[in-house]
């Protein structure tokens, strides 16, 4: 969307990068600022990208901190990259997330039996386009598969880019399998293994690792955007999110620009890319045992 635009604030691959958006001018949450919806018939939503595709920072939109910049992750104070588990390299498609979304962690899912992450709704764009970080793009919903992330619920949504050039034969999930064939398979195998490098275990999908159809996924985001709105109104407990917003009338935490909120956004500081250490870039084989 044209109307936001990002503030990159330190370097690449470092603990202070930070990607915060803005609306002319004024700071705005990517979790509770941009709306989901991008046209009035809500068919065409809103995603935002944190991760483009083959890269491997683990990059994500940050609940702590003052208007939920995208920051790279940490782990015991480190930064976390994604392992490349052959034959991938890094993420295999643009990762982000929807806003105005919340997967609760108070509601148990009637059907995975596990509850919320605590997150907004993870998304993968399987277009063409290799995404930047923050770019915000106007997809349709596919399907969606459901990882079951140490009792919890993580719904992966699988969309196209509206402007990809196969976004027109793409209206469906069995669609996905006669354009990109071997795409969906790919990917259950990426989420399984990704984290045995790590020596973690395989990960668990619900539904066997079936990725549901469109009309499955979108009660599901639309479910999401539900708990976003009790959230964002103070309707039940937030935890540990900063509900900081600009836009969300009736929001007990909206603030005006003048806040102090607005004013202490640290302001642009784009600095080149720190970088990488050279053990990101390893091939894991992962053996058929290991799995």
């Amino acid at each position: 969307m044209a109307e936001y635009t990002t503030r990159q604030v330190g370097a690449p691959n470092t603990l202070d990068y930070r990607v915060y958006f803005e609306k002319d001018g004024v700071p705005v949450s990517p979790f509770h600022d941009i709306p989901l919806f991008a046209n009035e018939e809500k068919t065409i939503l809103n995603m935002v990208v944190e991760i483009p595709r083959w890269t491997n920072a683990k990059l994500e939109i940050s609940k702590e901190d003052e208007f939920n910049p995208i920051k790279q992750d940490t782990k015991k104070g480190k930064l976390r990259f994604v392992r490349n588990c052959f034959p991938h390299k890094g993420y295999i498609w643009n990762y982000g997330a929807f806003p105005q979304t919340w997967e609760d962690p108070g509601h148990s899912h009637p059907e995975t039996k596990a509850r919320g992450d605590n997150d907004p709704v993870d998304v993968i764009e399987i277009g063409e386009q290799v995404a930047t970080v923050g770019q915000i793009k106007q997809v349709k919903i596919l399907g969606i598969m459901a990882l079951l992330d140490e009792g919890e619920t993580d719904w992966k949504v699988i969309v196209i880019d509206v402007n990809d050039p196969l976004a027109p034969k793409l209206n469906d999930i069995e669609d996905v399998e006669k354009q990109l064939p071997g795409l969906i398979r790919a990917t259950n195998e990426w989420f399984r293994i990704y984290k045995i490098p790590d020596g973690k275990p395989e990960n668990v999908f619900a539904f066997s690792g079936e990725a549901k159809n469109k009309k499955y996924a979108t009660e599901v985001v639309l479910e999401t955007h539900e708990a976003w709105k009790a959230l964002i109104n103070n309707a039940t407990d937030k935890k540990d999110i900063v509900t900081t917003n600009v836009s969300v009338e009736g929001s007990p935490y909206k603030v005006e620009v003048d806040d102090v909120a607005v004013t202490s956004t640290p302001a642009a500081n784009p600095l080149p890319a720190e970088p990488i250490d050279p053990s990101v870039d390893k091939w894991f084989f992962i053996s058929a045992h290991s799995i």
